[in-house]
């Protein structure tokens, strides 16, 4: 089989973007990534398309490729939720990989902040729960994640305070970044002494509603810079209503881990940069315990050693996650992707950390419902 690459990436500011729909939102992405690969718009020949709540069209990927001015050979949209961007990311590495397409560009751009209105957000996000026992009681998505929150540190002894450090290390990435939503400094005081969105989960352990896009190509040829090799990619699919969980030690994220790294040949202790959704604080400790870079409740210590800081072992969302870099839906999730391409090729500026070889991503979907991991090598 061919061998499939990361070749280049594009990324628009998170925030608020008035006047910017979400086609504008992924075509400045798309744009941007394709000048990154070196790449014109003719040699692509593979689209896969994000979905977004703010353009519900049936045939989303055609659409875009319609108004990009791109004619592909294989194109269609995706959900999976936050798993969206590295499902596609996954799908266009196999798609390469069979010699299917060549360039693959993966895309997502949203622009829920100044598109929708504050309740039909809630609303529609919180249809990922059950339609019969979770829904009807005013279950929204912080609600779901609280409860499993709550049980979760019942089980673990994590506390709020060590959820809270999450937030401050996310913030203080994001502080570097230029295009980041959320750049002001906070401390555990203020997230622990933030408003109160669903117990235990305060408003800064909650990411915020963003507009932004994010586009990935995914190649058969490296970019000339940089040779970074998807060599590992795994799913897992448990379950989709939090009323179904019954085992908080494996909500699917052990199983796709297990999954790509057994494709790649390689374990943990070869991992030098951690991507990891963070919807939540939560949602990240858990992340990161279920795929073992941490014992389980011991995150935030690890956290606290330096394990996760830029400089550590395992630099973890260098840009600063969704929690603080921004979440435009599914292009909140790819943008941990972006980043982690620009960290192993060594053009992220001012934050540049130093030289990584091995990535570990994952994303989940749902309230940690679908799951998806890769693994990035470079190789050069």
């Amino acid at each position: 089989m061919n061998t499939s690459y990361i070749r280049g990436a594009g990324t628009t500011r998170f925030g608020r973007l008035d006047g910017k729909g979400a086609l504008d939102l992924m075509a400045e992405a798309a744009e941007q990534a394709l000048d990154d690969a070196g790449l014109a718009r003719a040699e692509v020949d593979g689209v896969l398309c994000g979905y977004a709540t703010t353009l519900p069209h049936l045939m989303l990927a055609t659409l875009f490729a319609e108004r990009f001015g791109i004619e592909p050979s294989y194109a269609h949209g995706m959900q999976m939720g936050g798993a969206t961007g590295a499902g596609m990311v996954m799908l266009a590495r196999e798609l390469v990989r069979s010699g299917r397409c060549r360039n693959v560009l993966v895309v997502a751009g949203e622009n829920r902040a100044s598109g929708q209105q504050r309740d039909n957000a809630i609303q529609t996000l919180a249809q990922v729960g059950d339609p019969d026992y979770e829904v009807p009681n005013g279950g929204s998505v912080p609600a779901y994640y609280a409860l499993l929150a709550s049980r979760y540190m019942h089980e673990s002894g994590l506390t709020e305070a060590d959820l809270a450090d999450f937030a401050v290390l996310m913030r203080a990435n994001a502080s570097r970044h230029p295009l980041a939503q959320l750049r002001t400094p906070i401390t555990r005081d203020e997230v622990l002494a933030s408003k109160t969105i669903a117990s235990p989960l305060k408003l800064l352990d909650c990411c915020p509603i963003s507009d932004g896009g994010v586009a990935i190509l995914v190649s058969d040829t490296p970019h000339p810079a940089c040779d970074l090799a998807i060599t590992g990619a795994g799913q897992a699919h448990r379950h989709q209503h939090l009323t179904a969980v019954s085992d908080t030690h494996n909500f699917g994220a052990h199983d796709a881990a297990q999954r790509a790294f057994s494709e790649a040949g390689r374990a943990r202790g070869d991992i030098d940069y951690l991507a990891i959704y963070d919807s939540f604080t939560i949602t990240l400790a858990i992340l990161l315990e279920e795929t073992g870079f941490a014992p389980r409740g011991g995150s935030a210590a690890r956290l606290r050693d330096g394990a996760f800081a830029p400089d550590g072992p395992l630099a973890l969302n260098t840009h600063g996650g969704l929690l603080s870099f921004g979440h435009s839906g599914v292009a909140g999730g790819m943008s941990h992707v972006a980043e982690a391409w620009l960290q192993m090729s060594g053009r992220a500026g001012d934050r540049q950390i130093s030289p990584r070889r091995r990535a570990f991503v994952h994303a989940d979907g749902g309230v940690l419902s679908s799951h998806v991991s890769l693994i990035l090598e470079r190789r050069d």
